[in-house]
Parts: structure tokens; C-alpha cells; sequence
């Protein structure tokens, strides 16, 4: 399941992603991303993830699918979490979002509004 955050306005997305996503989720949380870039022309988002987040195989299919079609549509992407892999997944994959202008960032829960300073700054 996911919540969009009350903080999300303009060009930043806020969610926050408990359970599992499925396919419909995904599709909702998509629509919601092209509706913002239709809007803004490049969004930045902060992902809260919790303690037991898990996708369905179609939802990170489509997930994966849409990032490498917008990519040119992404400014920076926070990722918050307490997961130590997902923290050392983040560091790895920010390496190659930089390659295409995208700024990545993990954060511990703990730094929430560090986050949120941090996606709301402009490039």
C-alpha cells in the first residue's frame, strides 16, 4: 500500500510505501508521477519505505519499465529507510542516476526532514 505525503506540492512527490505493492497500486502511483511531470516538466520524489515493503513481480516490471522511459523527467530521488541493503542498493544505484542527471540519496528514517530539505531544494 501506499500514501501520498501531505508535504508533496509543485514538483516534489512524497510516498510513503507500507506492504505490498500490486499492479494496480503501481499503476495509480504512475499516473499520479505523469500527471506531476505533465504539470512541472521534471519532478523530484521522496520514497518512505517501511519496515516490510514488498512488489509484486508485474508492479516492479512496470516500476522499472517507466523509470527508464522518464528518466529524463527526474531531478532527485530520496529513498528513506532504516534497511542497511537497501542503503548500500541506493549507493550503488545513485553511482549510475548521476550517469543520466539524476541526483539519488538514501536517508535513515530518523533523517526525515533532512530528506525533505534536501528533495525540495531546486537544482
Amino acid at each position: 500500500m501506499y500514501t501520498i505525503l501531505p508535504r508533496s506540492q509543485g514538483a516534489v512527490l512524497g510516498v510513503e510505501i507500507s506492504g505490498k505493492i500490486d499492479i494496480d497500486q503501481e499503476k495509480n502511483l504512475i499516473a499520479k508521477a505523469e500527471e506531476m511531470i505533465e504539470d512541472q516538466g521534471k519532478i523530484s520524489v521522496l520514497v518512505v519505505l517501511g519496515d516490510h515493503v514488498g512488489v509484486s513481480f508485474e508492479a516492479a516490471k512496470a516500476d522499472i519499465r517507466w523509470v527508464l522511459t522518464n528518466m529524463q523527467h527526474l531531478n532527485k530521488i530520496a529513498i528513506v529507510t532504516d534497511s542497511k541493503l537497501l542503503a548500500a542498493l541506493v549507493a550503488i544505484d545513485a553511482t549510475f542516476a548521476r550517469m543520466v542527471g539524476i541526483q539519488e540519496k538514501h536517508f535513515d528514517r530518523d533523517e526525515i526532514d533532512i530528506a525533505w530539505h534536501w528533495i525540495e531544494t531546486p537544482v
